[in-house]
């Protein structure tokens, strides 16, 4: 008995404490503090274990010294477009305006590269468009990208130098720390988009070739992710798509999905669309709304007359706003439990 009651107590001290550093953390990296602006895609995504994730750098890093960084174990690219892989940087932290932040060029390396290069980080892509960034971070630190090494499946975190994951959709890469007993699984899904590279990024034998007809080529086929978080929560970042009927039977039947990054491009979904894909198709607990391609908040309010706003009355989920620089921090079943 005296056991059993002992057993009991620690239960009671247990269950009181906190679930210190039990969450997941989430950072978008926009153009303006506290804003959800035009050219905002970046996210910096944390595990409780240190795992860092950063997905689709875009336009809104000064550079791979930008010190809203920190460590990054791994760059998550979903397609080649410019404004995801990172054609330009930004000119300074709110810099222009929401509409249109100020920009320059970040050619011919591309910011997805320069980032890879400078904190030895996996590219974690399809493998064509892994190899592209990969030729593009030899050609800053001058020594190959190979294949990140792998034990049982698993590739242990920081790695010593830039490699890449060689996944194909469907494929998974396992990132984990020295010290955890469980890694952060990154599954490539499909996306309908389309995955040409900017002409700015390729070499100029290239660029002579294809810009007379004012074409590209493509990278292999644009992709989404879900990502498996060692605390249960289960992401699925949507990348650039369109509607699509795998939405519900990989992204939520297989997956079980229960926070979703909807990237709410005017190009890829109406607004129908993308409450019948949140609504009907995957069903997360909460969904974060980027890419949205308009100033969507002032003073960090979300804009009445936006497109935002119309899409988010329309959710059933709990809704966020990728404010920059503003952490949320996610519990395993997909409820924002700090900074939303």
């Amino acid at each position: 008995m005296k056991l059993v009651h002992a057993c009991a107590a620690l239960a009671l001290v247990v269950a009181a404490a906190p679930a210190v550093g039990q969450n997941v953390k989430i950072t978008p990296i926009g153009s303006h503090p506290g804003e959800l602006c035009a050219n905002d895609r970046a996210l910096i995504l944390e595990d409780p274990t240190g795992v860092r994730l950063l997905y689709d750098v875009g336009h809104t890093l000064t550079g791979a010294d930008d010190p809203r960084l920190g460590t990054i174990h791994a760059v998550l690219v979903s397609h080649a477009h410019g404004d995801h892989i990172g054609d330009q940087k930004l000119k300074a932290v709110g810099a222009g305006a929401c509409t249109d932040a100020e920009r320059v060029s970040a050619a011919p390396n591309s910011m997805s590269a320069e980032v890879a290069a400078a904190k030895n980080a996996a590219i974690v892509t399809n493998a064509e468009m892994g190899a592209f960034i990969g030729r593009k971070v030899q050609g800053i630190g001058g020594k190959p990208v190979g294949q990140c090494p792998q034990t049982a499946g698993i590739t242990a975190v920081p790695v010593a130098t830039a490699c890449r994951s060689t996944t194909h959709i469907g494929g998974a890469f396992v990132a984990r720390t020295a010290d955890a007993a469980q890694g952060v699984e990154i599954t490539l899904v499909y996306a309908a988009h389309a995955n040409y590279v900017s002409l700015s990024l390729l070499s100029e034998a290239q660029r002579s070739i294809l810009a007379p007809d004012d074409t590209s080529i493509t990278l292999g086929p644009p992709i989404g992710y879900v990502v498996r978080f060692t605390n249960g929560l289960v992401v699925y970042l949507s990348g650039d798509t369109g509607i699509h009927s795998e939405m519900k039977t990989v992204v939520a039947d297989y997956h079980r999905v229960n926070l979703a990054v909807l990237n709410f491009g005017a190009t890829a979904l109406t607004t129908a669309a993308a409450v019948h894909a949140m609504n009907d198709l995957v069903r997360p607990a909460t969904v974060i709304l980027s890419h949205v391609n308009e100033a969507a908040t002032e003073g960090g309010k979300l804009r009445a007359n936006s497109r935002t706003a119309a899409l988010a009355k329309q959710l059933k989920a709990t809704t966020h706003l990728a404010l920059s620089g503003r952490t949320m921090e996610f519990d395993g079943k997909g409820k924002c439990v700090a900074g939303c």
